[in-house]
């Protein structure tokens, strides 16, 4: 985030990829450490959409900015959404 050039857009957007990024991981800790199989369920299902959240920041980032920015950003968005996939395996798998 720190690249990415400083207008408002640009801010905003950092902002909600690092909440929705962070939750990801904070849940799925959370999924790890659940008492109930129906707790770790929930919060793989909670990580498995702030994984698509991400995506969906990195999206609007990649298409408001210049190459270079678009770059990293398209392999960050790639990163999101193989953890989308992943976390998707995990509650076919559960279920």
């Amino acid at each position: 985030m720190k690249q990415l050039s400083k207008n408002v857009s640009n801010i905003e957007y950092g902002k909600q990829v690092i909440r929705a990024s962070g939750s990801v991981g904070a849940n799925y800790i959370e999924a790890n450490e659940a008492l109930s199989k129906k707790d770790f369920i929930m919060r793989i299902k909670i990580s498995r959409k702030e994984a698509k959240e991400s995506a969906y920041w990195l999206r609007l980032i990649i298409e408001t900015n210049e190459e270079e920015s678009k770059n990293r950003g398209m392999v960050l968005h790639k990163e999101a959404i193989e953890l989308k996939k992943i976390f998707s395996s995990i509650l076919v798998k559960s279920q």
